[in-house]
């Protein structure tokens, strides 16, 4: 090679003599170098890790008030315009979550269909009815009625459509509403792991893994009753005070329409349908959304009514939302972070099992209230699911998703939910009163569920 070439006048600057023939590179000692070219390789996984972080950060805190939905897909698109992610990886990422498209489309329609029928009224005036004028036993029936709202219709028909609902008869009955609205909140993730059908967090973290309805029931039957029995104590000790207060008796009763009891039959027959999909080991989103199809046809037949109305009230930004979020994940994972966190917890929980399962159950349930426990649950559920994990960590990652976001106002999408539908009722309850609850019942919940994996 001539001396005065450029390419060994640039070699030279790099600090590199020319190789000869078939020799192997040397590596580097020149520690500036290595200085200049690594953040060179580094910057791209910097730069997605600071997309994903900044999108994750505004669909918690919504600035500007615009929707969550916004974020996340304004993420994902970042991420696709400035090169860091494929559209190829993008589209198998939003393929990936049509399991939970449908799930959510499905248990979405048949909340709208109970309220809209009135369904959860006559629960909440029947809870008043068999209070007897006793705050304490109204708050007992209220909670019983959020635990089966939420087992069979998820965690969102309990934050969202119940909320309102209890609100109303609180009122109606003299009582102060904030005990009953948070018990709306609490269980509405307290109770959300009896079932694979109780939360949509489910399918996320578990995703083509999730264990058919027997074998979820061994695993999640005794710590999902401790949540929920641990929960009610707290909240029971806390608002002891509003608790101890007369209510009114009010012995009238909401009836159901003709369309309303239909529609309760229709509920059962998707309850029915999705619990008979999770005993065959089926994937739920297309069951619930076929099911639901059918009993909202059979309602609105009746009623000769198209169903143009009842789809307008479906928040349909929640599937863009959950979109995003997939892609964005789907980001995180081209930089490695997720491989060495499966290597990292595979190692550990062949090590230590049991210590293994509860540090991850309780690294999950806080990292829920930073993130948001759907993008939580997917990098989480994407860890678990890459190793061979034992079944132990599984379950208490799922706990730890499920039952995480009672701690604070950003933890679920549900709470959020809970939080706007207060603010239509005139009812306000800051960050800082849900935080002083939160910090109590969920710690204590989490620690119970996980004892009795």
């Amino acid at each position: 090679m001539d001396a005065k070439s450029p390419s060994f006048v640039a070699m030279t600057m790099q600090g590199t003599a020319p190789a000869e023939k078939g020799a192997r590179p040397r590596p580097s000692t020149d520690p500036t170098e290595r200085m200049i070219h690594w953040p060179a390789a580094a910057f791209p996984n910097l730069a997605i890790w600071a997309i994903a972080a900044g999108a994750t950060a505004c669909v918690i805190v919504r600035p500007g008030r615009w929707p969550e939905a916004v974020w996340a897909v304004a993420g994902a698109v970042a991420l696709l315009l400035t090169g860091l992610l494929p559209l190829s990886t993008a589209l198998q990422a939003v393929l990936e979550g049509t399991d939970v498209y449908l799930f959510l489309i499905g248990m979405m329609l048949l909340s709208e269909l109970a309220r809209r029928e009135g369904l959860f009224d006559t629960l909440a005036g029947w809870a008043v009815r068999h209070a007897g004028g006793s705050a304490r036993r109204l708050f007992a029936l209220v909670y019983g009625i959020g635990v089966v709202v939420t087992v069979f219709m998820s965690n969102d028909a309990t934050a969202v459509v119940l909320t309102p609902a209890v609100y109303a008869v609180a009122k109606r009955a003299g009582a102060r509403p904030l005990p009953y609205l948070f018990a709306c909140a609490l269980i509405a993730n307290a109770a959300s792991f009896v079932l694979p059908i109780s939360n949509p967090a489910n399918l996320v973290v578990f995703g083509e893994h999730m264990p058919p309805l027997m074998a979820w029931l061994r695993a999640f039957a005794l710590p999902s009753l401790a949540a929920v029995v641990v929960t009610w104590a707290v909240l029971a000790l806390l608002f002891r005070g509003e608790l101890a207060e007369p209510v009114d008796h009010d012995p009238h009763v909401p009836r159901l329409s003709g369309t309303g009891r239909l529609a309760a039959i229709g509920i059962g027959g998707v309850v029915l349908a999705m619990l008979a999909a999770s005993a065959l080991g089926f994937p739920l989103g297309a069951p619930t959304m076929i099911a639901s199809g059918l009993a909202i046809a059979a309602v609105q037949a009746s009623k000769r009514e198209a169903p143009w109305g009842l789809l307008q009230h479906v928040s349909w930004s929640v599937l863009a939302l959950v979109a995003g979020l997939f892609v964005l994940v789907a980001g995180v994972g081209r930089t490695g972070l997720l491989s060495a966190l499966t290597e990292v917890l595979r190692a550990a929980a062949h090590a230590a099992p049991r210590e293994t399962a509860w540090a991850a159950g309780a690294i999950v349930a806080f990292a829920s209230n930073l993130m948001n426990n759907l993008p939580a649950g997917l990098i989480a559920g994407t860890a678990v699911n890459s190793g061979m994990m034992p079944d132990g960590v599984r379950a208490a990652v799922a706990i730890g998703i499920d039952l995480g976001p009672n701690l604070s106002v950003t933890g679920s999408l549900a709470t959020i939910l809970w939080l706007v539908a207060l603010r239509r009722e005139g009812e306000h309850v800051s960050a800082w009163q849900f935080l002083k609850v939160g910090a109590v019942a969920m710690p204590v919940a989490l620690a119970a569920a996980l004892a009795c994996l």
